[in-house]
């Protein structure tokens, strides 16, 4: 009797390592046949000053960072990002008790697509707004801290929409 429950207990392990095996907790909508990705300079419709070639640097960053796709030059790759900055702007978005700006936020939008070189077909095209928030001081650069921490958001939107079926 006891090894017939072996038996049993061997059939339905391996039916669940065989039915689970194939199952990738990553959620990647990757196609199969995609290993490579370039990433030109982002196009510059605003007039903000090195804006396209931080915004470049961090999608490049990113990806590398995830390591599920590997950076190449367009004329290797099986994946090519076409990114345009549309615009950069300033909002007053916290105020003190006398109604002076505390804060303000910088609003960066972007329209971005990545298409599939092999089969000549977009995989996605999406646009998107992100902020970085900064306060004025004449000692700081913090406005250009509040435009690094949008094009990190932007960076971290493209990545996760390239990688991930979620």
């Amino acid at each position: 009797m006891n090894t017939i429950y072996r038996k049993i207990s061997f059939f339905f392990l391996a039916a669940v390592l065989i039915g689970c095996g194939p199952y990738s907790f990553k959620g990647s909508s990757i196609p199969p046949h995609i290993k490579t990705i370039a990433v030109p300079l982002f196009e510059d419709r605003s007039s903000e000053f090195q804006i396209k070639e931080k915004l470049t640097d961090a999608v490049i960053n990113e990806i590398t960072r995830d390591n599920s796709l590997k950076i190449a030059g367009e004329n290797q790759a099986d994946a090519i990002v076409v990114g345009k900055i549309i615009s950069v702007s300033d909002q007053a978005y916290n105020y003190n008790q006398n109604e002076k700006v505390n804060s303000y936020r910088v609003y960066i939008t972007v329209e971005v697509e990545v298409k599939d070189v092999k089969n000549v077909k977009p995989l996605w095209k999406e646009r998107w707004q992100q902020w970085g928030e900064y306060v004025l001081d004449p000692t700081t650069d913090a406005r250009r801290e509040g435009i690094d921490n949008a094009l990190k958001k932007i960076a971290e939107d493209v990545l996760n929409k390239t990688v991930s079926g979620w």
